[in-house]
């Protein structure tokens, strides 16, 4: 996984550490998952997570809970869900629920964070 070159970001990873080292685990692997998707993605500090901004746009970010790890889509609402793992029912944007590591593979964030980047 690359190292963001934000400091913020850095910050961010690092306070998460200190709270839960399972959470850490879960966002680094979800920011893996981005990064590996698309070389063109900027990551910034935005409304309490890790978003992921390509050409100016907002595709998605990473907010943690007491209880869970959110990976919101800001274009949810397009995607192709045909084993319904989104939840939300606001206009556009959609999220996963992410509670253990294996979650991500289990729901296929992959699947989803490819539908954000191309879209």
């Amino acid at each position: 996984m690359k190292v963001s070159e934000n400091q913020q970001v850095r910050d961010f990873l690092n306070d998460i550490g200190l709270v839960s080292s399972e959470q850490l685990d879960i966002i680094k692997s979800i920011k893996g998952l981005f990064n590996n998707t698309s070389q063109d993605l900027t990551e910034e500090i935005k409304y309490g997570g890790l978003v992921f901004v390509k050409s100016s746009s907002l595709v998605g970010g990473v907010f943690p809970y007491k209880q869970h790890i959110s990976i919101e889509f800001s274009k949810g609402a397009d995607f192709s869900d045909p084993s319904r793992h989104l939840e939300g029912k606001g206009k556009r944007r959609r999220h996963l629920k992410i509670y253990e590591i294996k979650d991500i593979k289990e729901k296929d964030a992959l699947f989803y964070i490819k539908q954000a980047i191309s879209g």
